[in-house]
């Protein structure tokens, strides 16, 4: 390995390094009272070093949530290139969404489960990565709808339901750790057939 290709990855892991420190202060004492002082102070390098990665708290911030969303976009990306029935596709996606969540808890945290004010996204990275996220779930959506297999009015109002339904157990799991839950596979099976049945049902119209 040459000089430069050293020099790139130790400016690589240097940066990795300063975004998980960011990431557990976040989640340990909240966004607002963390300082990039504090980050710095973590893993033991001046601030100045910090600023040569992120022009500030606000670009830390969105390159985070930016990678978490990225990280959860592959998975789902792959779940669609390799499953063609759409149903199957969204079964899939909203199991792996919240195993997604349970595996990176720390990651979800600050991503989904953080008060953030919009200067704080105003980069636009991690807006774009969430909405390739939900595309996914869109874009099943409507093929089921296309196909007569789900009886939808508003593409849009299911996905955002479904993703507000998979975001309440994921976020159930990671906070409420004493609570005597179930199997959570059998938790997460049952959500997920339940919704999605809901979905497929025939819709009626109630007498006069």
């Amino acid at each position: 390995m040459g000089v430069q290709e050293r020099r790139a990855r130790e400016r690589q892991e240097l940066r990795g390094e300063i975004l998980e420190a960011a990431r557990e202060l976040f989640v340990r004492e909240g966004v607002d009272q963390v300082s990039m002082r504090r980050i710095a102070e973590k893993i033991e390098y001046s601030p100045t070093t910090i600023y040569l990665y992120f022009k500030d708290k606000a670009e830390l911030i969105d390159c985070l949530c930016e990678e978490t969303l990225g990280k959860l976009d592959r998975r789902l990306t792959q779940i669609e290139n390799s499953t063609p029935d759409p149903v199957e596709r969204l079964r899939r996606g909203m199991k792996a969404y919240v195993e997604f969540g349970l595996k990176h808890p720390n990651e979800y945290k600050v991503a989904f489960m953080t008060e953030l004010k919009p200067d704080e996204l105003a980069g636009g990275r991690a807006k774009a990565m969430g909405q390739n996220a939900l595309n996914h779930t869109r874009s099943s959506v409507k093929q089921c709808v296309a196909e007569g297999r789900m009886h939808v009015d508003d593409v849009e109002a299911a996905a955002q339901n479904i993703w507000a339904t998979i975001h309440g157990l994921t976020s159930l799991l990671i906070v409420k750790t004493t609570f005597p839950w179930a199997d959570r596979s059998k938790l997460l099976e049952q959500l997920v057939d339940t919704h999605i049945a809901g979905l497929m049902a025939e819709r009626t119209v109630p007498a006069l």
